[in-house]
């Protein structure tokens, strides 16, 4: 165990010696995602719907056994087991503090936080704490649960404010322990001025160095982290910093050309990495990978080409990682586990939850509800007229909106009218899949995200210790 720094390019322990950085994100646990978890729209939706149905007790009481079961000492043996070293948590804030009541801790924030971090540094695992989800939402996106396509954290400084404060209350906890690698202040901002999260940096890096001097900062890039185009000389200011790309690739998602490892598709590929680290590069800075890799396809939904599918998503994965391993560049692949579309382990369909929940996921995977690797073609005849509309209506040069060219017209037409609008209708139907369940069975249905309860993406696992072992410093 050792306290980690940036020294130039590289992460370094106490004595000097370079550490790299191997390891997936806990998505999916303390900041929900519908694709994740299996949910339709934000989590603030589902877990006031739930309140309604149930009662707020029973509601409190199945939340808190999903937190207990989804990250366990099993799963922190088998990661370890893996030759992987270090985790993401991402974590909403209204674990820390109410929106009606600001600026007041919740202690209770701290449980599952403090548990897992426990139970990783047990296994000789680095964690890094990822505010995934910010007051007014940092982003467009439905992860950072706001419900709306607007990023208004931006646009009230009070929302600012408040993480401030919240990451003083968390330095404070954290500020002595070794086993954490570093704080990454906010997930995937999508700032439309591209200067408020500059300035944002700077506010936030003075917060948390008058409390923490020592951990190390990773700061992800404009535009879902992959922008860092308008950041100038900032980080002249900021001490012990890195700085967090995501680099998913098209290859890895349904919709992009079969990928064949071609000479043209790797140099794409690592083109669309280098790009997104360029103004790393120009500086001599600290780069790290937060989030990157492919989704898998399902039997349940394509069928006999769920194998061709995914072989092809595998070279996509292992084409990845020689890139990072020639670069020697530190990770966190998406992620560990979830309902089965992309983590290194998955529920099993045959437990309490997945079978309570069958018709409607399958109906949730017709509708194109959620955002991440959708497949609209069921739907899709429903919405092209409405983008055919915008399309004939409004003048090409005024079609594309921040944040492009991530969101498409047709991606924000999809967003807007399935993901957030279909999916609200979708909420209370979710929730009532509970009424009439005592805590027993409540208890069964949250212990499905259990290790015990879950299965094993072998070939993906088998690549990344692989890697790992291939590689260790």
């Amino acid at each position: 165990m050792s306290l980690l720094k940036v020294s130039g390019t590289k992460l370094v322990d106490e004595q000097g010696n370079e550490v790299i950085l191997r390891g997936a994100g806990l998505g999916g646990w303390m900041n929900m995602e519908n694709f994740i978890s299996g949910y339709p729209g934000c989590e603030f939706q589902i877990r006031e719907a739930l309140a309604e149905s149930i009662g707020q007790e029973k509601s409190d009481f199945f939340f808190d056994k999903f937190l207990e079961y989804f990250f366990q000492d099993e799963d922190a043996a088998f990661f370890k087991s893996l030759g992987l070293n270090c985790i993401r948590l991402p974590f909403n804030y209204r674990h820390f503090e109410d929106d009606m009541n600001p600026r007041v801790l919740k202690e209770s924030g701290f449980k599952h936080l403090d548990r897992v971090i426990d139970l990783c540094a047990k296994h000789g695992i680095y964690t890094i704490l990822d505010l995934h989800t910010a007051p007014g939402g940092q982003n467009t996106d439905w992860h950072s649960d706001h419900g709306g396509h607007i990023a208004n954290f931006w646009n009230h400084k009070d929302h600012q404010d408040r993480v401030l404060w919240l990451w003083t209350e968390l330095a404070k906890h954290y500020k002595n322990n070794k086993w954490i690698a570093g704080y990454n202040p906010l997930n995937e901002p999508t700032d439309p001025k591209h200067t408020r999260v500059v300035s944002f940096y700077t506010a936030v890096h003075d917060a948390i160095r008058a409390i923490d001097p020592d951990h190390v900062l990773f700061f992800d890039g404009n535009t879902f982290a992959s922008d860092f185009s308008h950041f100038g000389d900032a980080h002249k200011g900021w001490t012990n910093t890195a700085y967090s790309i995501h680099d998913y690739s098209v290859f890895g998602f349904p919709g992009a050309d079969e990928y064949t490892g071609s000479d043209e598709q790797r140099r794409r590929l690592r083109r669309s990495y280098e790009k997104k680290r360029q103004w790393m590069d120009e500086r001599g800075l600290c780069v790290w990978n937060g989030e990157w890799g492919p989704v898998y396809a399902r039997k349940q939904y394509e069928g006999e080409l769920t194998d061709k599918i995914n072989t092809v998503r595998y070279k996509v994965l292992q084409d990845q990682l020689e890139i990072y391993r020639q670069d020697r560049l530190s990770w966190s692949i998406w992620l560990y586990k979830d309902i089965g579309f992309q983590g290194m382990v998955y529920i099993s369909p045959s437990t309490p939850y997945m079978t309570l929940f069958k018709s409607f996921l399958a109906k949730k995977h017709r509708l194109a509800v959620d955002a991440w690797g959708a497949d609209d073609s069921a739907v899709k005849h429903v919405y092209q007229p409405l983008l055919d509309h915008i399309l004939a209506e409004i003048p090409p040069q005024y079609q594309n909106l921040y944040p492009a060219p991530v969101w498409t017209l047709a991606g924000r037409v999809g967003r807007l009218a399935r993901n957030i609008l279909v999916a609200e209708f979708l909420v209370k139907e979710w929730a009532d899949h509970f009424k009439g369940k005592s805590e027993a069975e409540l208890d069964e249905i949250a212990k499905s995200f259990s290790y015990e309860n879950c299965l094993k993406r072998e070939e993906l696992n088998g690549i990344l210790q692989a890697n790992a072992s291939a590689h260790q410093q």
